[in-house]
């Protein structure tokens, strides 16, 4: 790899990992607007603008590095406790924000930056820390003619500085830190600075001259220091390298006053702390003498059950260590392209093994038979396991709307709280990169037409404060999803008159409440009264329907006119490979997906006879409306005698496919349509069979809704006729 080659993959990097600490950054700036004490939280903004600022400026981004310092300095203030946390710092540092977003995308073809507004926003933070200095110059002044006890309050230590700690650190770099042009002593120096340090080099592990290599650091360092900059400024020395080495800090003491465990510690427990002695060969030199729970039992102090239950205790505690260790360790970051091939592969061997089975099905050789369900059974496990690592938690989507939520209210005028709940559900991440956009627009919906002005809600009896809460829980393969409001709800009588004036319904429709409700869901729909900058050309809500049936998902409004109002959404777990259940017609095979079935149930001619030839079933005494597929998709030949029903559910209804055969389930790896395909309403993709034959994926939902359309059209036809 050349160096330009390596430059260019660094600045890959360098994106990839800003866009991460940028995310990172805005949840840490909302979380510190609600407590502006947490001096965790300033750590946390303040290691982001430092690793954006060091790393923009080791792969050439200089102006990005250039604003970021300004930010990053005033919140080295706030972090020793000069400047104050205030609103205002934060509208500041989230509009730095947005500026170095757009910095990082201009650098990628994006819109060019807003100088100006780069400039103002840097005079927006030295206006507060030249506030700040003035302040200080005051109280100063103040204090020069203050009382003695002033003076004395004046030598305390300021609110939200670190006591004085004293930490252990083992510093550990990677053998080839000397090839990244890094040299650990000056570390060393740095960190000396930080406070009262003592090191000792650890160099057991250099080899003899005749194996020496020089470009090989192999030396390690064991450092105790006292300071009172916190853990952060320690952390911070090494933030630069901290993939390239190992870190371990330890904190021994705390405000001078030793814990009275770590301050008896014992030669031994130091040395085995520290990794210098193996636990076997420590146990060796202390078998020789009795344990202390056997002298303990040998005394009467204790009973062996009681010694017992401490040494569980003990062994519980160690290894849940060492597999959160383990865990840590086993975290690497890979490209989604990776994953995505990955998983591509997986589809195609899943493909293979079902056409091994069933061409040793054709053989009946019992060998062969058992080869291939332990080819089955490893495939089964490597899709399962491929298809967990590309699942991500919901929750960092769920992080993003709370700066949405902010700006709205402000925007607005309005007082809306954000809660979660589930943030930990796991998605496909190819779902969750879709799902963002119709999750904006329900709340923006949601809090621009639902939550009311403050004044409002108090009249109405209800808390001045908003809310818009955001659920996420698994439900059989698929995913629910939660947006529910505390605002005042969709009023029936108003939609169903908007619809009548846009055209969309006729004045005589007969609608349940749910269809209403469905209503914002048309094209142009909207019932504000003016248009705004957040919502008001009725587009959005349709987009959000579209999309989420783009992704086999579905979309349930309930609201109570004055409570509020629930938006459920329903999606898979995966885009990638489904249950299926495989099915035919004539020659044809189809698949339905297997979360919507319910039940399979014969149809025969004399059925269809008792019905007088109507598309409905007697199902054990419930009346099931059913779609011949045959018909639909005009499949040639005869019905056989006795056909089969497969029975689904569709938003709360019932509805059965009548199909010739019904094989069994089958794991559908999806593949996309041609274009030619593409908008064939009724087909979500295809797959691939065993034998090579394709089998059509059949999307419920947009059938359903076909159908009932081509009635409507025939029962309006037939009554102008």
């Amino acid at each position: 790899m050349s160096s330009d080659e390596g430059l260019d993959k660094g600045r890959e990097i360098f994106i990839e990992e800003a866009q991460e600490l940028l995310t990172e950054l805005e949840s840490a700036l909302l979380e510190l607007e609600e407590n502006p004490a947490d001096t965790e939280l300033v750590g946390r903004v303040f290691r982001a603008m430092h690793t954006i600022k060091g790393s923009g400026a080791m792969f050439g981004y200089d102006d990005i590095a250039k604003f970021t310092h300004e930010v990053e300095t005033t919140f080295d203030m706030v972090r020793n406790g000069e400047i104050p946390v205030t609103t205002n710092l934060i509208n500041l540092t989230l509009m730095a924000r947005d500026q170095i977003r757009t910095m990082i995308e201009a650098s990628q073809g994006g819109p060019q930056v807003d100088e100006a507004r780069s400039k103002e926003i840097i005079s927006g933070f030295k206006l507060v820390m030249a506030k700040d200095s003035d302040e200080k110059e005051v109280a100063s002044a103040e204090s020069v003619t203050a009382t003695d006890t002033s003076t004395t309050a004046q030598k305390e230590a300021p609110i939200g500085r670190v006591s004085i700690v004293t930490y252990r650190v083992r510093f550990r770099p990677a053998p080839e830190l000397f090839a990244t042009g890094t040299n650990p002593i000056l570390l060393l120096n740095e960190l000396r600075e930080v406070g009262k340090a003592t090191i000792v080099a650890q160099t057991d592990a250099i080899p003899t001259l005749e194996d020496f290599d020089p470009e090989t650091c192999l030396t390690y360092w064991d450092i105790v220091i006292t300071t009172d900059k916190g853990i952060d400024a320690i952390k911070d020395v090494f933030i630069f390298v901290e993939d390239l080495c190992e870190v371990k800090i330890e904190t021994i003491d705390e405000g001078g006053v030793f814990d009275e465990d770590e301050r008896h510690l014992k030669l031994g427990e130091i040395l085995l702390s520290r990794g210098d002695v193996r636990l076997d060969d420590l146990k060796g030199v202390l078998g020789k003498q009795k344990k202390v729970g056997q002298i303990l039992v040998e005394l009467g102090i204790t009973d062996e059950s009681h010694v017992t239950s401490a040494l569980a205790e003990q062994k519980h505690i160690k290894e849940v260590k060492e597999q959160k260790q383990k865990t840590d360790a086993a975290s690497i970051r890979v490209p989604s392209e990776k994953l995505d091939k990955l998983v591509d592969l997986v589809g195609e061997l899943v493909t293979v093994q079902a056409r091994l089975s069933q061409t040793v099905t054709d053989f009946s050789d019992g060998v062969l038979m058992s080869i291939s369900e332990e080819v089955e059974r490893l495939t089964w496990e490597l899709r399962d396991n491929t298809m967990s690592i590309r699942m991500l938690p919901i929750g960092s989507t769920f992080s993003k709307f709370k700066r949405l939520l902010r700006d709205l209210s402000a925007d607005l005028g309005k007082e809306v709280n954000l809660t979660t709940d589930g943030a930990d559900t796991e998605l496909d991440k190819t779902v969750i990169e879709k799902l963002n956009d119709p999750l904006v627009h329900i709340i923006r919906n949601s809090v621009d037409h639902g939550i009311e002005q403050p004044d409002v809600r108090v009249a109405a009896g209800k808390s001045r404060y908003g809310t818009v809460h955001l659920t996420a829980g698994h439900s059989g393969a698929n995913v629910l999803i939660q947006i529910q409001d505390d605002g005042k709800g969709l009023d029936k009588d108003v939609l169903f008159a908007k619809a009548v004036e846009k055209g969309i319904i006729q004045p005589d429709a007969e609608l349940s409440e749910k269809e209403i409700f469905s209503l914002i869901f048309a094209p142009g729909f909207s019932t504000a009264q003016k248009l705004t900058s957040v919502s008001g050309r009725g587009v959005g809500m349709d987009v959000v329907k579209r999309n989420i049936e783009a992704l086999r998902g579905t979309v349930d409004i309930k609201s109570t006119l004055g409570v509020g109002t629930t938006i459920t959404l329903k999606l898979p777990l995966t885009l990638a490979i489904i249950d299926g259940l495989l099915v035919k017609v004539a020659d044809d095979f189809f698949v339905i997906p297997l979360s919507v079935v319910q039940e399979c149930v014969e149809l025969t001619k004399e059925d269809i006879a008792r019905m007088h030839n109507r598309h409905i079933s007697n199902v054990r005494g419930a009346i099931v409306p059913y779609i011949v597929v045959r018909e639909h998709f005009l499949v040639d030949g005869p019905r056989p005698e006795v056909e089969q029903i497969v029975v689904t559910e569709v938003e709360d209804k019932r509805v059965g496919f009548v199909v010739d055969y019904v094989i069994g389930e089958h794991q559908t790896v999806i593949k996309t349509l041609g274009r030619i395909y593409r908008d064939v309403e009724g087909i979500s993709g295809a797959t691939i069979l065993g034998d090579g034959t394709v089998a059509l994926i059949m999307d419920i939902p947009k059938l359903v809704s076909v159908v009932e359309k081509i009635e409507s059209s025939s029962y309006e036809t037939a009554l102008s006729a």
